[in-house]
């Protein structure tokens, strides 16, 4: 050991530090990669049918009581997995962190498990010889607080969602594995699902056997307050509610639904399903959720979707995307997109076909079938396109590396979303398919439109829903034998490069331009009533929660650049208390004026002064329709005219 002087010090004093000599070498392990434990999935059939029962009664606490019987047919070591990735999430999103009280066991012995050490959706254990099942025995604790997860046992509702309270084993394709579950609800409660109840065993109702696959893809909503009704031969609503006050439907709300089922079918000709089960949640209590399946989907919105009908169009665009995964998503399906079991990663690169074209063909839905005015659609479609010439993000993040995002940010807060950019191939894949929709429209000189894609590319037998996968040149075929165009470079410079702007052009092409006004649609009033939040983002560049608090801030906006974030509380502006109209009105005051906004902000237990340069006034985003020959019927309205009476 050497004491070495610090250069430099203190003319009053000097430090000294203690250095021990570096070894001549370092210790240097070397990698040893994982053994290789579970077997892979092959296409064969599972020898025996598994039997899954659930008791779902202790709905206040939030806990399913598993039990599962598994088939075996020799001894030794077999794996048994609990779903990790899956469908409709993108995701590995299995909760695995609410399986509790497992164990295992054979003719009523007790047998050791132990979890996989790299992958811990995996448990293996050693069948003893002579053994022709295991029974396994978990409970599902789920979420009782929104921070520990999305709610799905309510006092008066719940959401069985299989892959939640079952096991399968590795080694095979999940359509290979047959399973019949039986289910106990509470007392009086209706249930519903793409599954049929064949029979109701000591209060327990006992479903047809299915392959594990569809299982996992015919989710369950089942409550005290629910009603049912027949959209059309094939299509039914199944509602539960937190009071039956809000299952109140009026007769013309329940038809705009049925249209909705028979405007999809016109849209692609087909009908790839025996039955399908809109499940929907009016709640406060159960989380929200939108997820596809392809013979049904979950759906929870707030309570009052028919009781507010006519205060603005809510969530009424959530069924007319989910309806329209069917086809894209579920019977037709990304090669990377579709895997043998939930084990295996997805590959997201083409989400904005999944997604992307599903969020346009929904608004279409909406529009056609009129649970969505075509005003409001218009007004959806403005705010999407001025909403994405916020994200800037675009500048250094292309649209497909956002198709990333449902595995990399897994839905949670960012602190500047414009800058990091989000889930975008939702709404920005609907602006691309609406410029497809023109440009089809123009070069075939009105004579087809994105609709014959659809028909094309989406349609199936009718009854059929298995899955038929394509690739990104697939689509790029398809497209071109509907017209030809060059449909790559085209979807190469939008999805695949990174981009100064939105691709609005398809807005132009149908006959509208953007435009901004100093007066909120009723869309965005709705919107905002909604999100309880005040909406100022395509101005001055906030978005407002409640109590002052800011949501989010715009990167490069004024308010950005005057340095406010989200998070601060805002207490004044201008010298006043703060107020939603307060603000607003200090924005319409400081039109044309030669000065900035103060707005005073609280960050913990410190006050900060925010001067914001913005002197624009209330900016609002709107389609104006582009004056000149043809404006009665441009593309877009031609695209929004309801197919079916």
């Amino acid at each position: 050991m050497k004491l070495v002087s610090l250069l430099g010090c203190a003319a009053a004093f000097c430090l000294s530090v203690s250095v021990t000599a570096m070894p001549a070498t370092l210790s240097k392990p070397q990698y040893s990669p994982p053994e290789q434990t579970i077997p892979a999935a092959q296409d064969i059939p599972y020898p025996g049918t598994m039997k899954l029962s659930v008791d779902a009664r202790e709905h206040e606490q939030g806990i399913f009581r598993v039990t599962q019987i598994i088939p075996v047919t020799q001894a030794g070591r077999i794996t048994l997995l609990y779903p990790e990735w899956l469908p409709g999430n993108h995701a590995p999103r299995g909760e695995i962190e609410k399986v509790a009280g497992l164990e295992f066991s054979v003719d009523g012995k007790r047998i050791d498990w132990v979890r996989d050490n790299v992958d811990v959706y995996a448990f293996h254990l050693n069948v003893p010889a002579g053994a022709t099942e295991i029974k396994a025995k978990f409970d599902f604790v789920s979420a009782t607080v929104n921070n520990q997860g999305r709610i799905v046992m309510a006092s008066s509702m719940l959401n069985l969602r299989w892959h939640q309270v079952s096991l399968y084993p590795a080694g095979y394709y999940v359509r290979q594995i047959p399973v019949e579950a039986q289910v106990r609800y509470p007392d009086g409660w209706q249930a519903a699902s793409s599954l049929r109840p064949i029979d109701n065993i000591d209060g327990a109702v006992v479903y047809d056997k299915v392959d594990y696959d569809t299982l996992v893809d015919s989710p369950v909503f089942a409550g005290a307050h629910f009603r049912a009704y027949k959209l059309t031969n094939r299509a039914h609503l199944n509602i539960v509610a937190d009071d039956p006050k809000y299952l109140e439907a009026k007769n013309d709300q329940i038809a705009l639904h049925g249209k909705l089922v028979r405007e999809a079918e016109a849209l692609f000709g087909s009908r790839p399903y025996d039955r399908y089960d809109f499940l929907l949640a009016l709640t406060d209590e159960m989380g929200g959720i939108g997820i596809e399946h392809h013979r049904s989907s979950e759906n929870a919105v707030g309570r009052p979707y028919f009781t507010d009908w006519d205060k603005g169009p809510g969530r009424r665009n959530l069924l007319p995307h989910e309806i329209t995964h069917v086809w894209n998503g579920k019977y037709r399906r990304p090669q990377g997109m579709w895997t043998p079991d939930f084990r295996q990663p997805m590959r997201d690169n083409l989400l904005w076909v999944y997604e992307g074209q599903t969020q346009f063909w929904g608004y279409v839905l909406g529009a056609r079938s009129g649970l969505y005015s075509k005003q409001d659609t218009l007004d959806a479609i403005a705010s999407i396109a001025a909403a994405m010439d916020q994200r800037v993000g675009r500048q250094w993040r292309p649209l497909v590396d956002t198709t990333h995002d449902p595995i990399i940010a897994a839905r949670r807060p960012k602190p500047w979303a414009s800058w990091q950019r989000q889930e975008d191939y939702y709404n920005e894949g609907l602006l691309i398919w609406l410029e497809a929709d023109q440009i089809i429209r123009r070069e075939s000189g009105g004579t087809k439109s994105l609709e014959n894609f659809a028909r094309k590319f989406f349609g199936g037998k009718n009854g059929d829903y298995g899955v038929v996968t394509y690739e990104e040149q697939d689509v790029i075929d398809a497209l071109n034998e509907v017209q030809a165009y060059d449909w790559a470079g085209f979807i190469e410079q939008r999805v695949h490069q990174v981009t100064s702007e939105a691709p609005k052009e398809g807005l132009a092409l149908g006959g509208y331009r953007l435009i901004y006004v100093d007066r909120p649609s009723p869309y965005i009033l709705a919107n905002d009533r909604r999100r309880k939040q005040l909406d100022l983002s395509h101005g001055i560049g906030l978005i407002m929660g409640g109590k002052g608090t800011i949501k989010s801030v715009v990167w490069n906006s004024p308010a950005f650049k005057a340095g406010l974030r989200s998070g601060l509380t805002i207490s004044a502006v201008n010298g006043q208390a703060y107020s939603d109209e307060q603000l607003k009105q200090a924005i319409i005051d400081n039109e044309g004026q030669d000065r900035s906004i103060d707005i005073f902000a609280k960050n913990g237990g410190a006050y900060h002064n925010f001067l914001v340069d913005f002197n624009r006034g209330m900016l609002y985003p709107q389609l104006e329709k582009i004056a000149g020959e043809g404006v009665e019927e441009s593309g877009i309205d031609r695209l929004l005219t309801p197919k079916t009476q």
